[in-house]
């Protein structure tokens, strides 16, 4: 991983953790690896340039059958909409 890529990891990791937060547990810092299984996979769609519908889709898909939330797919199209918007810089 490039030094530009972990920083983008980074960034990806601190929108999951302080802004997705599906099950809120963010309020606990002993809780901070709980999104760290799903960091992976989003980074991975955003490094190979995955629009905003297809990020939300995928926490969207996580949320529900994953963690088996009723979730509303406009907080993930908002918090795809933030990783799209990320540079490495």
């Amino acid at each position: 991983m490039t030094f530009e890529q972990k920083i983008l990891y980074q960034k990806i990791d601190e929108i999951l953790w302080s802004d997705w937060d599906p099950i809120g547990v963010n309020v606990y810092e002993e809780a901070r690896d709980e999104y760290y299984g799903y960091l992976p996979q989003i980074f991975g769609l955003k490094i190979h340039g995955a629009n905003q519908e297809t990020i939300a889709s995928t926490l969207f898909k996580i949320e529900t059958e994953t963690m088996g939330l009723l979730r509303n797919i406009e907080h993930c199209r908002e918090i795809a909409g933030k990783i799209v918007e990320l540079n490495s810089k």
